[in-house]
This record gives C-alpha cells, structure tokens and sequence, in this order.
C-alpha cells in the first residue's frame, strides 16, 4: 500500500515565504576620549632671573647622571621641591602621557622643563584655604570646627596621594588638643605656610 501524501504539505507550501528579517545595524563603537596632553610649544616662560636660579639648582639635585637631564618620573618631585602640588595626573598630561616606561627611560633637560614648571604655576585648579576646610568639613561630625586626629590620618593615609605614616606624624604634629581633635581651619592654614 502507497504512503498517504501529507495534505498539510501543499498548504504550507502555499503560504508566502517572509522575507528574512534585515540584521539590526551594529552600534557606533563609543568613542573613548584621547587623554588630555598640554602643548608645551605654546607656553610662554614668564620666571623672573632668581626664580630661574632656584629651579635650575633644583632641577640640578635630580640629575643623577651628570647629563643635565632628569626622568620624566622626576619631574613632579622636583615641581613639589619647588612649592607647587601637581597631581600625578597633571604632571602626565604636561608629558603627553608616556607609557609606564617612557617615565623610567625618558630625559628632559632644564630648557624643556620650563614650559612644564609654568604650566603647572598657571594652573587654574589650584585649591585655596576655602576649599581644603570645606572638603574637610565632611568630617566635623558635630560641626564644631574640629575632626577627630585618627580619622584625619586614616584620611590622609588612604586617600588621594597616600602619606606615609612619618609624613603624617610630621605634618600634624602640635595640631590635636588634649581630646585628640584638630582644628581644621587652622590645620590647613598651618599646611598652607609650609
């Protein structure tokens, strides 16, 4: 006996095939901003004679090789020596964001220290007397213009560029009182005259 023919069959053939669905376009990859870097070319120089004395003598203490040239990761211990707080950040930004070791291998000589000096004296985010006790007013738990001394060095040991425990010491040193809390108004004018 034959198979009986499957009725449904000629039924379904019938039926419109659908077009295939169009694929979904791929999303825009998300552009990731190139990292800011500062055109040194454009800088002018504006240090007085006795400005230009003091920096080239302490460029010269970071010269370990007797080349007139420091490493690139020198270059914001030598702007702390002279009086100024770059970040990190800052600092490789003015370098044009050297790779790890460009930092370790990579000279500039006092000439092309210059520009990067003045742009970090230029530097409009510099934070003033206000905005260091506002930040620190986060802390005054009972809004009696102090903090607590522990939680101060926890703060300064944990956040931001971390201190070690010695520059700690050192820096608040004669600040707590006799309950272990700091005036922070006058902390950080004390910090400010250093």
């Amino acid at each position: 006996m034959a198979p009986k023919k499957d009725v449904k069959a000629p039924a379904a053939a019938a039926k419109k095939a659908e077009p295939a669905k169009k694929a979904e376009p791929a999303p825009e990859p998300v552009a990731v901003p190139a990292p800011k870097t500062v055109d040194l070319s454009a800088v002018k120089v504006e240090f007085t004679p006795d400005q230009m004395e003091d920096y080239r003598e302490a460029f010269g203490l970071f010269d370990r090789v007797g080349d007139n040239k420091v490493c690139y990761n020198q270059i914001a211990d030598i702007m702390r020596a002279l009086g100024q707080n770059p970040t990190n950040k800052e600092v490789k930004a003015i370098l044009g964001n050297p790779s790890d070791e460009d930092m370790n291998s990579k000279r500039v000589d006092f000439e092309g220290f210059l520009p990067m000096m003045q742009t970090i004296v230029n530097s409009p985010n510099k934070g003033t007397l206000d905005d260091y006790v506002e930040g620190l007013r986060v802390f005054d738990k009972e809004g009696n213009g102090t903090v607590m001394g522990a939680e101060l060095r926890i703060v300064l040991s944990t956040l931001g560029e971390k201190m070690t425990e010695a520059e700690i010491d050192a820096l608040m040193q004669g600040q707590e009182d006799e309950n272990g809390c700091i005036n922070y108004e006058s902390f950080v004018k004390h910090i400010m005259s250093i």
